[in-house]
Formats: C-alpha cells, sequence, structure tokens
C-alpha cells in the first residue's frame, strides 16, 4: 500500500523514534538509502451506502499501525469550495467513519489524512468511491445568486416532499452552494419508513442527528447521517402532524391529533426523551376557541382542523410555547396551558373552551414611533397600515437572540380577500406587560408573486453573520412550480444567496416544506 508521506516540523514520539531509527539505518550503509515514506495504515474496508438508505454516503473501516487522528476530504469538482473536508479529532488505530458530501454518478475522489498528537499532517491515503445516479424523482437546483463569500457557511438541507406523483416516501437532501446534491435519504425500501410522511421534515439535534416524525407510523424517529435509525419514540395515543421541536433539555414538543376525538391538530405534547412518557399535554380545544371561523380557508374543514398547528417554539425565559396554527394565528401558551398573548386580526375573538374573554390577550400593534394604532380597520384585519401589517396563515415562529418573533407571513388570504400579491419574512416586538407589538423588519413584499407561498416555507435567523434564510417551499409563478432558497443581509436587506429548486412534479404545488443551512458533519 502506497502512502504519501508529509514530515512535520514536529513530531509525535512514536514517529520521532521511528525518524532516528531511520536516520541510524541510513547513516550505517549510505549507499543503500532508506525508503522514508511511513506505513501508516494497517487494514482499510470502505462500504458505499452501508445502510442502504442514503447513497452519497459511505463508511470506512480503517486501522493503523499506531495512534493517530484521521481528517477527510472529499475533493470537490469545483474548487477548494466544493471540498467537504471534517477532522475527527480522537485519537486511536481502530476507526469506523462516515464519508459525507459523495457526489451522484461519479468516482469520488477522497483523502484520508493521519495527524499525530500534536495536530501535524505525517501522512495522508488515497481512495476511489462509485456511486449510482440520483432517483429521478430528485429535483434540480439553479443558483441565481452565487455566494460570494458573505453568505452563511455550510449546505442546504432541504426537507423536499418526494417527488413522483405522491408525497410518499419524503426524500431530504442536501445540496452544496454550487447547486450540487451531495446527501439525501431514500427510505423506499426501509421496513418501517416506506411510506414515510415527516410533514415539516428533519431538524438536526443537539448530537448532531436528525429528529423526525412519521404520520404513518404514529412515531419519532432519531436517525444519524448514514440514514441508519439510532432511536425511536412511540407517540402512544396520539398521531404526528407538521412539526417536533428538541428542548434544551433533550424533551421533544411534539404536535400531534390526540386519537378519538373529532378534531385535529389542535394538540401539543412533551416527550420525555429518556422514559418516553408523555410529560404534559396542551388541549388547544380548553385555551382557546375551536369554533372561530373568522380565517376561512377552502384548504380543510375548519368543523375538523380548526386550527391546523404547524409549527412550535419553545421559550426558555418562561418555560412557555409558541403555536403557530394556520387558520387562527399564533399564539403563546404557559406550560399549564395558559393563555399569554394572541398575535393575529382582532376579528372573531370572543371566549374560550375554559371560559375566559379571549380579548384580553390580543395584541395591540404600534406604528414605528412606537404609538398605538387606532384605526379599526388595522385593528380588524381589513386593512393594512404603513408601518404595520398582520401575518396571515403564518408559519414557522422563531425567537430571536434579541427577544423579537420572526415568522414567516404566507400572506393566504390576506386582509380577508382571495390572491395575495406576496408572503414575507416579519420581525415583531412584543411587549408582554403592555400586550403591544411593532413591526421592526420585513423582506418579501417588494418581491411579489415570484417567492410567494401560501402554505408551507420557513424562517431561520443565523445571529453570527445577522442574515435571515427565507425559503418559500410552494411557489407557483409564471407557469411553474418551485421553492426558493434566499439568504438576507438583515441589515442591508440584500440577498447574498439564492437559489431556485425544481422538482419533476409538485403535487399541490408543494417543492418542500423547508431548508436549514447546515454542515453535513456536525
Amino acid at each position: 500500500m502506497k502512502i504519501q508521506t508529509i514530515f512535520p516540523k514536529r513530531l509525535g514520539l512514536t514517529f520521532f523514534f521511528l525518524f532516528v531509527l531511520l536516520l541510524h539505518q541510513a547513516c550505517k550503509d549510505e549507499e543503500n538509502p532508506v525508503d522514508t515514506e511511513l506505513e501508516v495504515v494497517e487494514s482499510i474496508q470502505v462500504q458505499l451506502n452501508p445502510s442502504g438508505f442514503a447513497p452519497l454516503s459511505a463508511q470506512v473501516n480503517l486501522s493503523t499501525r499506531g495512534d493517530v487522528a484521521v481528517r477527510i476530504r472529499v475533493i470537490g469538482q469545483r474548487g477548494s469550495d466544493s471540498d467537504v473536508v471534517h477532522t475527527f479529532p480522537q485519537s486511536g488505530n481502530s476507526f469506523t467513519l462516515p464519508v459525507l458530501g459523495l457526489y451522484p454518478n461519479t468516482l469520488n475522489q477522497v483523502e484520508l489524512i493521519f495527524l499525530d498528537g500534536l495536530g501535524n499532517e505525517i501522512a495522508t491515503e488515497s481512495l476511489e468511491i462509485q456511486t449510482g445516479p440520483l432517483i429521478s424523482e430528485m429535483p434540480s437546483v439553479r443558483i441565481d445568486v452565487p455566494d460570494g463569500g458573505a453568505a452563511k457557511p455550510g449546505m442546504n438541507l432541504v426537507n423536499y416532499f418526494g417527488h413522483s406523483g405522491t408525497f410518499l416516501p419524503q426524500r431530504p437532501f442536501v445540496f452544496d452552494k454550487f447547486g450540487d446534491i451531495r446527501w439525501y435519504i431514500d427510505f423506499t425500501a426501509h421496513p418501517t419508513l416506506s411510506s414515510l410522511f415527516f410533514d415539516n421534515g428533519m431538524e438536526r439535534l443537539q448530537n448532531g442527528n436528525f429528529i423526525f416524525g412519521d404520520g404513518n407510523s404514529a412515531a419519532l424517529y432519531e436517525i444519524n447521517m448514514l440514514g441508519e435509525v439510532v432511536n425511536t419514540w412511540s407517540l402512544q395515543n396520539y398521531t404526528f402532524h407538521h412539526h417536533v421541536r428538541e428542548k434544551p433539555n433533550g424533551n421533544f414538543l411534539v404536535t400531534v391529533n390526540k386519537n378519538g376525538l373529532p378534531t385535529v391538530e389542535d394538540f401539543i405534547i412533551e416527550i420525555d426523551r429518556n422514559s418516553g412518557g408523555i410529560v404534559r399535554e396542551w388541549d388547544l380545544n380548553v385555551s382557546l376557541d375551536n369554533t372561530r371561523r373568522a380565517w376561512p380557508t377552502t384548504r380543510a374543514d375548519l368543523n375538523i382542523d380548526w386550527f391546523h398547528g404547524n409549527a412550535i417554539e419553545f421559550s426558555p425565559r418562561d418555560n412557555s410555547i409558541i403555536v403557530s396554527g394556520r387558520t387562527q394565528g399564533t399564539v403563546k401558551l404557559s406550560s399549564n396551558n395558559q393563555v399569554i398573548w394572541i398575535l393575529a386580526p382582532h376579528r372573531g375573538w370572543f371566549t374560550s373552551g375554559r371560559g375566559e374573554d379571549l380579548k384580553q390577550f390580543l395584541l395591540q400593534p404600534l406604528d414605528a414611533q412606537g404609538n398605538a394604532i387606532s384605526d379599526s380597520l388595522v385593528l380588524d384585519g381589513a386593512e393594512n397600515h404603513p408601518e404595520f401589517e398582520w401575518a396571515w396563515y403564518q408559519h414557522s415562529p422563531i425567537i430571536l437572540p434579541n427577544g423579537n418573533l420572526m415568522l414567516f407571513d404566507n400572506g393566504d388570504n390576506r386582509n380577508y380577500t382571495v390572491g395575495s400579491e406576496y408572503s414575507r419574512a416579519v420581525e415583531y416586538k412584543i411587549d408582554e406587560s403592555q400586550k403591544t407589538i411593532q413591526q421592526i423588519w420585513t423582506y418579501g413584499k417588494e418581491r411579489g408573486g415570484e417567492i410567494k407561498s401560501s402554505i408551507v416555507s420557513k424562517v431561520i435567523y443565523y445571529e453570527d453573520v445577522d442574515h435571515v434564510l427565507y425559503t418559500p417551499g410552494a411557489v407557483r409563478f409564471g407557469g411553474e412550480d418551485y421553492g426558493k432558497v434566499l439568504e438576507i443581509d438583515r441589515l442591508s436587506g440584500d440577498v447574498v444567496f439564492e437559489a431556485t429548486v425544481s422538482p419533476p412534479i409538485a403535487p399541490f404545488g408543494i417543492t418542500f416544506h423547508n431548508v436549514h443551512r447546515m454542515r453535513l458533519y456536525p
């Protein structure tokens, strides 16, 4: 086995002694100079797609002659910016390493780089890994605004809806800054997840794995990057829809249906990660009004799906939750299901299931100067104020580091009219003690229908670069169906990255539910 050797400035003890031995031998016989290449690898085996469900991943089983650390490099096809590089810091002489970021239908070039105890490179081993072509259901990705270096580093995890004329099974994938697909999951042959419906999709856990729910098997699943299921939690007397969210303590918040009831998508539960038990339940029929019909929709029977909970956010400051209900608004609830505030136009709010007057929890909008907006048509939602608009049929509430709330305002039936022109990301400042709300920042209205999505979609905020990732997942514009990935500089409003994801077919116009920026290796 031929290994390229790189001599470091400083050697670890093992390699120092080896170097002295070789030098001593060279001095004994100058006519027969020693071969100075270090034989680090004792044995190596490479297996493509070891789980059977992640076609652009591989696993390397490696033994070395001494203790080393390993860095892996998948060589990109578009220069060093397309390389996938990861260092496994734990030293040893036996390794099982995931290889992530392979290209489809390619003889991929991969390097294993061996490091001594000081982190110096001492040798490399070159591998070649042949992958198969992408399955036909994968979309095309077009880069509209290239990443010029200002964008948040990482790749784009797309919680993709399929697509082969059906949503099942759903197939998440990752594309890089150049639009190349570098990872995906296909559970078509999985014994349990062959009809996976994960709705909002997968989110990365604190441990680097992914968590998602499945609406068909009524369970939560944790998988690693190789597509292996490493843990599962039964939902017991509930079924999954839309969203699962990991709390800082490791427990899970889940939007669910409670079995045996006439209504759906109106319960939240917390699952204990360790025991699998139900910690608490939020019944929205009790805290809110399941007879309110201020927001009509043709997409659901409101007598059954009156709330349509589509996302959860956790507030660690007061152990509360923020829930988005597509056909009601956004509500903040305490841990014991008490309403804290309601973010929605003021039309049609009366009495909760427990008999409370819900009007007391409605937020009062302010203009840019902090003055109360008193126009009854604005409060009602029939008209917009130049400095304030309500969010309509929203998704993806997130708490920003400054305490403000950001939403994806889908804009469906905006101002109670059909044919809204735009969606947007919007940031609100909420004063809970005064029950006021002020619009701080927004993006999307100026782009109109080309980035409008009446359903699904998400916003994410990245504090380190002060950017917003805006991902409308069901755009229908100019006779085409697609999803968009836009990264916006929050200060300037400039788009620093934009891509268009076009599926071969988009049932109900949906391309994906959302997109996350992430590194392949956690």
